[in-house]
């Protein structure tokens, strides 16, 4: 749990009784909504210690009995603002799948190689289908084979562990393993295990083979599996858990899976599902093929065996690899037909009954023993931009440029720091219920970095409000040699009076940012609509700056120098005239820029859960109107036939030195359109390209998927 949160540049503040306050409450709902399934939650860290300055950061630990059991409150305290984050990527924000194999049993072929697919049907390898590890590099022997990568919890670290072996010095040859660890699938550091070497009493292994990685919730550490064979014996799965820094493995070895035939088995690849595990494996040297072992608890040595093979073959089979297929209730076993040089592809709902989909699976390349997992459109682009993009990809993806859910964005360029940055709605909580702002920072407008959450409703940070942080904007000001950053946002306040407009000011577009105390725009002037969805904009003929507001109705005023003020007897009402919410009737989110001569005015249209939720404009010749709809007014809208909806609630950044313009927007995830789903809430940001025609009109833009 965290209160005020800001990456990297966070300020030491002298302790605030908020903090204790904050924390108190916390543990008391968490109390109150986890019984005794938790026996233990403390406040944490500096903000735990009155006697000195600390982060605004409030740590809440939270001791269970049982994780998985913790889980099924995630409802329950999802309500109470405290959200489950196993992983910073969420499941939408996958576009293209990464297979790592290796292709053949020559010391040239044993190495890590990469293909991708955009459907998890078609694969096109990298690099022209050669290595992007080098295997002399990397291991003991000179050859690696059984490459498994796996996403980390936090969303961003690999971890790859591959075989340590060339087959050409015999299969009982090898005794160690690589454990390899990435921020970017493209730059990779390993560590050698030797079995023999690491641990003792090892004079009788024969062989080490097909490692692989999961997570184990229970402990919260990553545990290595493997097969091992000593002489006289039969191949038997082990695992160990890797330290921190995956560099090596703790504690001694010990079985993870002996079949009640105490038989052969190799080649573990375990999936979790619906609280299960499932152990693919091979029985080796009797009946060949691939089974599956179940059990909900990794290390308890309690599994259920099911007789059955799951391949659809009679050929030897070996490397069974499962992956679930993005946004959909299927996953793909596959597994290395190794006699005839061929890969099978298999297709499942429910880990038990598979059928053969070889029909629909293309490869340029024979891959041996591999894994695969989904990846985003930013590591797709890292790893072509590395290893070549194959033509037959067509052209990557484009949007949604952030990761995970955001709505509302505010884009910045910055003159100071040269940098663009986009601030938004932290979007995916039911009733539009994020309490805190977050801000991305990039060089180019195509590569985002994430820098933090600047502002933070529920901390001290922002004292009249509580929640609902929506909609933001920001103004960059050169004030007597200094840029100043303003922020403004609508937040609920404490008294549950409706939405109001608050201000927050910085010194770097980053923050960190300290909040006025008080809302700026407390009433509607129309007596009816919210208070929200503001903007804020600096006319470059006179150097004024104005805000714009409105739900329902548009109001703009004229900021006082300071900023951080209305000129009350400058505030109109500009509520853009005629159409309806199918096609131009103003809603929301007014945007103004300026441009030749002319002030556009943008503004969005019908309903932000609604799949037609889009823009339209006008102009005029004043910062304050009137405003000329357009005759042609909308901007952008829906294109079902890229699945492509809801696309409004926009900024505007023109390049610097150019008359290039650009368009943030967002757009309803389209996994989310049922209105179960809550479309309203599960929003992504976008950047199209918005360009103009010779009479200054605007063209109707083309969204991008």
């Amino acid at each position: 749990m965290s209160l005020g949160l800001k990456r990297e540049t966070v300020q030491l503040e002298p302790h605030d009784k908020q903090w204790d306050e904050a924390a108190i409450q916390t543990i008391k709902n968490l109390k109150s909504i986890l019984g005794d399934d938790a026996v233990d939650i403390q406040h944490i860290g500096s903000t735990a210690i009155p006697a000195i300055k600390a982060k605004p950061i409030i740590d809440i630990v939270v001791g269970v009995t049982d994780f998985e059991k913790i889980m099924s409150y995630n409802e329950q305290l999802q309500k109470d603002g405290i959200f489950y984050r196993g992983s910073d990527v969420e499941e939408k924000d996958y576009v293209a799948y990464l297979f790592t194999y290796f292709t053949g049993n020559h010391i040239s072929e044993e190495a890590v190689c990469y293909g991708v697919s955009m459907d998890g049907y078609t694969y096109y390898a990298l690099n022209n289908n050669k290595p992007v590890l080098d295997s002399k590099v990397i291991s003991s022997t000179g050859g690696v084979r059984d490459p498994h990568i796996l996403r980390g919890e936090d969303g961003q670290t690999f971890y790859m562990v591959v075989t340590d072996m060339v087959s050409d010095n015999g299969w009982d040859s090898n005794r160690a393993m690589v454990l390899l660890k990435s921020t970017d699938l493209v730059n990779w550091s390993h560590s050698v295990i030797n079995m023999q070497k690491r641990y003792p009493g090892q004079e009788k292994l024969k062989r080490v083979w097909a490692p692989q990685t999961i997570y184990n919730k229970e402990v919260g550490k990553y545990m290595v599996y493997w097969s091992m064979q000593y002489a006289g014996g039969v191949d038997v799965i082990y695992y160990a858990y890797a330290n921190e820094d995956f560099t090596d493995l703790e504690g001694e070895p010990k079985p993870l899976f002996i079949p009640k035939d105490k038989k052969s088995c190799i080649d573990g690849d375990i999936v979790y599902k619906d609280g299960v595990y499932h152990l693919f494996y091979k029985t080796e040297g009797h009946g060949n093929g691939i089974k599956v072992a179940t059990t909900r608890s990794l290390t308890s040595g309690e599994w259920e065996e099911q007789p059955d093979y799951k391949q659809q073959t009679k050929e030897a089979v070996e490397g069974a690899g499962t992956f679930k297929l993005i946004g959909q209730d299927k996953y793909i076993l596959m597994y290395d037909v190794y006699m005839k040089g061929a890969y099978q592809f298999t297709e499942t709902t429910d880990l038990k009954n598979f059928k053969v989909i070889d029909h629909a699976v293309k490869m340029n390349f024979h891959p041996r023993h591999g894994t695969i997992i989904p990846i985003t459109r930013a590591e797709l682009k890292r790893i072509t931009d590395k290893w070549g993009k194959p033509a037959e990809l067509g052209e990557l993806p484009v949007n949604p440029v952030l990761p995970g859910f955001h709505a509302d964005p505010e884009v910045l360029y910055s003159q100071q720091t040269q940098r663009y940055y986009i601030y938004s709605t932290t979007d995916g909580q039911p009733g539009w219920g994020g309490w805190y702002f977050t801000v991305f920072s990039s060089a180019d407008m195509k590569d985002w970095t994430y820098e933090g959450v600047m502002l933070d409703l529920r901390s001290p940070q922002v004292p009249w409000a509580n929640g609902n942080a929506w909609a933001p904007a920001i103004e960059e000001k050169l004030i007597d040699g200094k840029y100043k950053y303003f922020f403004y946002y609508s937040g609920n306040p404490n008294d549950d009076s409706g939405k109001k407009i608050g201000v927050a000011v910085a010194d770097s577009p980053v923050g960190p940012f300290k909040d006025m105390g008080k809302p700026i725009i407390t009433d509607s002037p129309v007596g009816h609509g919210q208070q929200i969805d503001v903007d804020v904009f600096t006319d470059p003929v006179s150097g004024k700056s104005y805000l714009y507001w409105g739900n329902g109705y548009m109001a703009g005023a004229e900021l006082n120098d300071d900023m951080v003020s209305i000129k009350k007897e400058t505030l109109k009402v500009m509520t853009p005239k005629g159409g309806t919410l199918k096609d131009y009737a103003y809603r929301e989110a007014p945007y103004v820029f300026y441009r030749q001569g002319l002030y556009y005015f943008l503004w969005s249209v019908d309903d932000t859960g609604s799949a037609n939720y889009h823009v339209a404009y006008g102009t005029s010749d004043s910062p304050l109107g009137p405003i000329k709809v357009a005759k042609d007014p909308i901007v952008m809208i829906q294109d079902p036939a890229k699945e492509i909806y809801g696309t409004a609630h926009n900024s505007v950044v023109r390049k610097p030195g150019t008359d290039e313009w650009y368009i943030v927007y967002h757009r309803i995830n389209k996994n989310y359109l049922d209105k179960d789903k809550g479309p309203g809430v599960h929003r992504e940001v976008c950047i199209d390209r918005m360009d103009f025609n010779a009479d200054g009109t605007i063209q109707r833009v083309k969204v991008s998927k």
